[in-house]
């Protein structure tokens, strides 16, 4: 579809030809608004504004979820996900209220999180720990929330301060814009918001070039006194291919390691293959997205031991497929994906006992993450929608996840045993349960564990930690 109407493009005869100069200009449509691109994994699938005016288009979001996990965890925690953290409830991952505000060239966006997300997704950001003012509890009901301003060249100049989504690893904050409820790990294991200045330029309606100034990697503050840098590429070619490809470097994002920098490169291709809407099957499309990227400094290198220190690296791809039928009523979408993360400085702690990306920070007794600890994985996973309206998404999911190290929750859960006879309670403090003897790592090392701390009159308590992993989760998912 485009906005250039067929009476714009007629040529005069070429004996009464208008000069040049007086030809009517061809208007410029808005950047990505010619074809459709709710078939894009990423993008929200919606045409039609509810509601919208001059000066505000609201948004709502709603997102209940219900797993159930096969390890059959206790204590009902899910560990290792971004989207996934109660097993066998009925749980309100997110309740977003908000929209975008636009009037005379000035702009802004607002976008709530109640429920789950408010609690996951910051304890996932160490910097709250460096001073004051608690940085966790004052965004963490935000997911985006930021002013600018557009400027009239080329084909459009957004300038915008404040939290924005990242985009690196090409799924959406937002399960509802996603072909999969639990991303694979490329995505699951990377930032969904940055906290800082970026610039939208748009040299044509195909092309996006988005410079970046942030705090950090996922950071509400500066882990360190150094910023990041980074920024997308956005390219759709043709209407049945987009190209993305985003890039970060610089900061030094590892709390109190003021000397060691993170590079990562983030690269993805979805190109729909086959469109007969005429048909049962009506679409069928494909992602791809693979990432790069290292530590250096601060005791670990990108190659090895021989070019500074352990290995500290991560590389990583992801495969999905998908196939709508009956006019885009119903989707099946099967994918998933690898890492190798030696260091684990991308992967999602656990949260064992209470154990977050601030308190990890000195090394949590259950799950290291010391200088080229290894961490390989793969996954996959089978997803069903129904799609009634296009406000609405009934999906059901399978997944399963394998990691080389214990690491999954197991059916003894991750929260200890509690006191005063109530089960499975945080106490706190994450280390409380431990003997850390510098010989433990976890639920696979709890006999040389618990023989180490028998003479020490301890307590010695450990999650259960597996390496394999399957759920099934059901979703109710609404935009408004």
């Amino acid at each position: 579809m485009t906005t250039t109407s067929p009476a714009s493009l007629a040529t005069a005869p070429a004996a009464t030809a208008t000069p040049e100069a007086e030809l009517p200009k061809q208007a410029k449509i808005a950047p990505f608004s010619d074809w459709d691109w709710t078939w894009l994994n990423g993008n929200p699938r919606t045409k039609d504004a509810a509601f919208d005016s001059k000066f505000f288009t609201p948004e709502i979001r709603a997102d209940v979820n219900y797993v159930y996990d096969f390890n059959k965890p206790k204590d009902n925690s899910i560990g290792g996900s971004s989207e996934l953290f109660r097993s066998n409830e009925i749980q309100l991952e997110q309740l977003g209220v908000g929209g975008d505000f636009h009037f005379d060239n000035v702009r802004a966006r607002l976008m709530t999180q109640y429920g789950m997300y408010s609690t996951t997704t910051p304890r996932n950001d160490a910097s709250p720990a460096k001073g004051q003012w608690d940085l966790s509890d004052a965004y963490r009901y935000v997911s985006e929330a930021y002013g600018g301003y557009h400027i009239d060249a080329l084909n459009g100049i957004n300038i915008d301060a404040g939290i924005f989504m990242s985009y690196i690893g090409l799924f959406s904050y937002y399960n509802f814009d996603n072909w999969a409820y639990q991303p694979s790990y490329v995505s699951s294991n990377t930032p969904w918001f940055f906290n800082g200045l970026r610039v939208q330029i748009f040299p044509s309606a195909h092309l996006k070039i988005e410079p970046w100034l942030i705090n950090g990697w996922q950071s509400y503050g500066s882990a360190n006194s150094r910023k990041g840098v980074g920024g997308q590429v956005k390219w759709t070619p043709f209407p049945w291919m987009n190209i993305v490809s985003n890039n970060y470097g610089l900061g030094h994002d590892d709390l109190y390691i003021p000397d060691r920098a993170r590079i990562h490169t983030d690269n993805s291709i979805e190109i729909k293959y086959y469109d007969h809407p005429e048909r049962t099957f009506d679409k069928m499309a494909f992602t791809f997205t693979g990432d790069m990227g290292c530590e250096f400094g601060g005791g670990v290198s990108c190659y090895g031991d021989k070019a500074g220190g352990p290995k500290q690296s991560f590389i990583g791809y992801m495969l999905y497929n998908r196939t709508w039928f009956k006019k885009d009523r119903y989707a099946f979408t099967v994918g998933g994906g690898q890492i190798n993360n030696p260091g684990r400085y991308l992967v999602l702690l656990p949260p064992i006992n209470g154990e977050s990306a601030a308190s990890a920070a000195i090394n949590s007794p259950y799950f290291m993450e010391n200088p080229g600890d290894p961490f390989k994985a793969w996954d996959s996973s089978f997803t069903f929608d129904y799609m009634p309206k296009q406000y609405i998404t009934f999906r059901w999911e399978y997944d399963y996840r394998h990691a080389n190290v214990p690491y999954w929750t197991g059916s003894g859960g991750i929260t200890p045993p509690g006191s005063g006879g109530v089960p499975y309670t945080n106490n706190g403090s994450p280390q409380f349960y431990a003997c850390n003897d510098g010989n433990t790592s976890g639920a696979f090392a709890l006999s040389a564990a618990q023989s180490a701390c028998a003479g020490q009159g301890s307590s010695v308590w450990f999650p259960d930690l597996r390496r394999d992993e399957q759920f099934i989760d059901l979703s109710i998912m609404v935009k408004f």
